[in-house]
């Protein structure tokens, strides 16, 4: 199988990254590529987003600061009736 980039710009882009070591060869590259897509078809939505939200936390640049927010009362609170 012969595959053919046609585009200048992915051309740069792939000769950057084997430049860089990140794989060195199409086959590598291509081999990361679909290993990516099956991991993503396969993880849930909301776990990737909780991972994102704790390494965002974790990373904080203030980690010694609480983000935990203030509980407050509500004392104007209307009549509720409960059946």
């Amino acid at each position: 199988m012969n595959l053919e980039i046609h585009k200048p710009e992915l051309v740069h882009r792939v000769n950057a990254h084997m430049q860089a070591g990140r794989f060195h060869d199409a086959d590598e590259l291509i081999e990361k590529a679909l290993d990516a897509l099956d991991e993503r078809s396969v993880s849930k939505p909301t776990s990737e987003t909780g991972a994102v939200v704790l390494a965002a936390l974790e990373a904080r640049p203030y980690p010694d600061i609480d983000l935990t927010p203030p509980r407050v009362q509500l004392t104007n609170v209307r009549d509720v009736v409960r059946p």
